[in-house]
């Protein structure tokens, strides 16, 4: 598989219905939000993980197509089938550079070849920075923005009730146990992205087959990770700005800056996505870029 050749921009819309789209750990969970504006936020990293979820379900066992950053595996595990594919000592690394020159392409190889997120997203694996190899940092060609919500949000606090205790103790003083959870009533939320045609060829390989899984795991990011925490989430509508060129033929933001989201007339507090009217001005596309819709 080859790299692709061309550069693309996208522009994600996903909303949330009775839940919490990105809890933040340090304001007790509550939904992320823009002190200065209310404007809802969801961090890159979550996206990511969304992503990185339905390849690794999409994908099981496929060779090619492993998750790097995954739950309860340690990244020195992954970093060490590197070392023992080129039968190095991960613990002389230095030495090992010494004697192979190219030591640095032949692990960013193996990682880039055999996990799709650092293909896609690239990684910080600390192994090879700790043995100060210039492959411990990959610097993805894909990169994600923070989604932040098309109007202000209002998070509620909800009072939940639990009819089982916890203790033999607890359960001869009370009844119920009670609890609290955050919702976002409805959230409209835009993210957006960038393909870069140059970094796929000079360090990951990222290839067409990949932008097209990449695409595929977007519009279904939400439809194997719902849970009562996370309400109702979908992805609505993905738009996908390609360039006729490796390096582009236009600024990203005066493509971004085609794409709107308003209401619809008469509404005042949108309650769902048919609320709104998502809108591509492509009169105005600049030459040598198309506009796809997909959702």
């Amino acid at each position: 598989m080859s790299a692709i050749k061309n550069r693309y921009e996208f522009v994600i819309f996903f909303d949330v219905e009775n839940g919490n789209p990105n809890g933040d750990p340090d304001a007790g969970n509550m939904p992320r939000i823009d002190p200065e504006t209310g404007y809802g936020l969801v961090t890159d990293v979550c996206l990511k993980r969304k992503i990185r979820n339905y390849v690794e379900t999409a994908k099981e066992g496929e060779a090619g197509y492993r998750i790097y950053v995954k739950d309860n595996v340690p990244l020195n595990r992954s970093d060490a089938e590197a070392c023992a594919y080129l039968g190095v000592d991960p613990s002389k690394l230095k030495d090992a550079k010494k004697n192979d020159a190219n030591l640095d392409s032949k692990i960013r190889d193996f990682m880039c070849s055999n996990f799709y997120d650092i293909r896609t997203f690239g990684a910080v694996m600390t192994t090879f920075v700790k043995g100060a190899l210039n492959c411990g940092q990959v610097r993805g060609p894909v990169q994600l923005s923070f989604a932040r919500s098309v109007d202000p949000i209002v998070p509620q606090e909800v009072t939940i009730t639990r009819v089982a205790i916890t203790t033999e103790a607890d359960a001869e003083k009370k009844g119920t146990e009670m609890g609290r959870k955050y919702i976002v009533p409805y959230g409209l939320y835009r993210a957006e992205g960038y393909v870069s045609a140059n970094l796929a060829q000079k360090t990951t390989g990222f290839s067409d087959e990949d932008l097209e899984l990449l695409w595929q795991a977007i519009l279904n990011m939400f439809e194997l990770d719902h849970s009562a925490a996370r309400g109702k989430m979908s992805v609505r509508e993905l738009i996908v700005f390609r360039h006729d060129s490796e390096l582009g033929n236009a600024p990203a933001y005066k493509l971004f800056e085609l794409v709107s989201a308003a209401h619809k007339p008469g509404v005042v507090a949108p309650r769902a996505f048919s609320d709104y009217e998502i809108d591509v001005d492509e009169d105005h596309l600049p030459a040598g870029v198309t506009c796809t819709r997909m959702g």
